[in-house]
């Protein structure tokens, strides 16, 4: 990110939108994606998902302005959001009852060590081969995203939806326009250039709507029943309060070691292992 903001003139606004801007579609609409998948077919709505996320990530590494690259990321959430519900599911359907245990532990393991290396290899290329090598970090997902989409064309045999399963499209604009408006109104503090009191108002008003949706739709995007679980309602606070206090370490913390300490990338990674 200081790379970044270094390289495009970027503020902490934006750079905080630059972020933002990728975690709201895909929050708001993953629910949505996985119910596209059960209409139109896991692996359509997976290769679509895939091939949305590659042009965003080619869009992001070309970006010559902050304000270009905040509309990529958008756009590279929406992708995402119609590619994580289905990849659990297409495993599923992809083996046998006896291997996907297996299956599903490799696939559990790839995600967390991709996680885990993605921010230490991108330290580490930029420190050794220069700031606009951020760039090509973007870039990467081409090759990737191919071979995704090759592999899946021959492993999903029949990729048959279902013509009468619902899609909430009310309970996903609601909910994105209640994430959105938050989330405009606590970024905008920092240069007090919005009306702080009237957005958070309006997001507490369009969260109020969705839940009084979910509560009366007949194919609810996130069914309130599930709530009623005391381990379902736990897993999600403690969920939440994870992500609340990595968000906000790995935005800012790396941004002040490196611009105020003079700290290179690649120690900035490093330092980031244990998390």
């Amino acid at each position: 990110m200081p790379t970044i903001r270094d390289s495009l003139g970027a503020t902490l606004t934006q750079a905080q939108w630059i972020n933002n801007a990728y975690m709201l579609p895909l929050s708001a609409l993953i629910l949505a994606g996985g119910a596209l998948g059960d209409r139109f077919g896991l692996a359509r709505i997976f290769t679509i998902g895939i091939i949305i996320f590659i042009a965003a990530s080619l869009i992001s590494a070309a970006a010559p302005t902050p304000d270009i690259l905040i509309a990529a990321r958008a756009l590279k959430g929406i992708g995402a959001a119609l590619m994580v519900p289905g990849s659990m599911a297409l495993i599923y359907r992809a083996y046998p009852p006896d291997e996907r245990g297996r299956a599903l532990g490799i696939w559990a393991a790839a995600s967390a060590l991709t996680t885990a290396l993605g921010p230490i290899l991108g330290g580490v290329i930029i420190t050794a081969a220069g700031p606009e090598t951020w760039r090509w970090l973007f870039a990467v997902n081409l090759p990737l995203g191919l071979i995704a989409i090759w592999l899946l064309q021959g492993a999903v045999e029949e990729d048959r939806g279902k013509p009468g399963a619902g899609i909430d499209w009310q309970g996903a604009v609601l909910i994105t326009a209640a994430l959105g408006l938050m989330a405009w109104g606590l970024t905008g503090m920092s240069d007090g250039g919005v009306n702080l009191a009237l957005l958070l108002t309006l997001a507490a008003l369009c969260l109020a709507l969705f839940l009084v949706w979910e509560a009366r739709s007949a194919h609810p995007m996130m069914p309130l029943r599930l709530f009623a679980n005391a381990t379902f309602s736990a897993a999600n606070v403690a969920t939440f309060c994870l992500y609340f206090g990595l968000s906000a370490v790995l935005f800012f913390l790396p941004m002040t070691v490196i611009t105020a300490w003079g700290v290179t990338e690649a120690e900035a990674s490093a330092a980031f292992v244990p998390l």
